[in-house]
């Protein structure tokens, strides 16, 4: 499998997901919201028979301790001018995407806690709680070398299964509907973002979304633009 055949698969289904979105259908917003969702993330998430894109990445991680290795941070200049680095360890991008997830799913959605805590961090060994969006490039290098990549995996599995529970439990009004934003800033109080305008701009643009919005971004087309920078860089496709 190639990679750009692994994106050009995601990219037709999140086609597909924008379009069903626009109707009142929730039996098929739901569908096909997990049906992307299960894409981009490992496939034990969903119980998936063939490996996604995100254990690809997983896997290369761990079995060579390629964590460490430097990716760009983007593919594109999306966020860059909110970036502390432009280049980042390989395992940034699965705690910032699936960090995000995290927070977005729960807190946002879901209007209930995050799955991470204190057991969790001290597990993964992460010295942030936070996105990890104002990382300068020293920063970042440092962090990379104290994550646990498996059991970081182990948390992205556990917020992936969630997320699926979460989805299959919305109504069209929420999908339709913004959040509170006291459910905005609780993700400021419980450390997700900072108050360095690198990382707390995320609250700024999350509050102006609504669940629909999020279901396209924080939930699967964010893990798109994460995901291909270190896949590109993989040798084994």
């Amino acid at each position: 499998m190639k990679s750009q055949d692994l994106y050009a698969a995601i990219h037709k289904e999140y086609k597909q997901l924008k379009s069903i979105l626009q109707t009142n259908n929730l039996n098929a917003i739901i569908e096909q919201t997990l049906k992307v969702h299960a894409m981009v993330h490992p496939k034990a998430v969903s119980g998936a028979k063939q490996d996604t894109i995100a254990d690809y990445v997983l896997n290369y991680m761990l079995e060579k301790d390629n964590k460490t290795k430097l990716v760009p941070r983007m593919d594109c200049d999306v966020d860059l001018n909110w970036a502390g680095t432009e280049k980042v360890p390989m395992c940034w991008h699965f705690w910032h995407t699936y960090r995000i997830e995290d927070l977005v799913s729960n807190i946002l959605i879901a209007d209930k806690p995050q799955i991470f805590n204190d057991e969790i961090q001290k597990t993964i060994n992460s010295p942030i709680t936070d996105t990890g969006n104002a990382l300068e490039f020293n920063e970042a290098i440092e962090f990379g070398k104290q994550l646990n990549i498996a059991a970081l995996k182990d948390y992205i599995i556990a917020v992936g299964k969630n997320t699926r529970n979460i989805i299959e439990n919305l109504t069209l009004e929420q999908i339709n509907s913004m959040v509170p934003e006291e459910r905005v800033m609780q993700i400021l109080r419980v450390g997700g973002v900072t108050t360095d305008v690198r990382s707390v701009w995320l609250l700024v643009y999350w509050g102006r979304l609504t669940v629909g919005g999020m279901i396209l971004t924080p939930l699967t087309d964010h893990h798109m633009m994460h995901l291909p920078p270190c896949l590109n860089h993989l040798p084994i496709l």
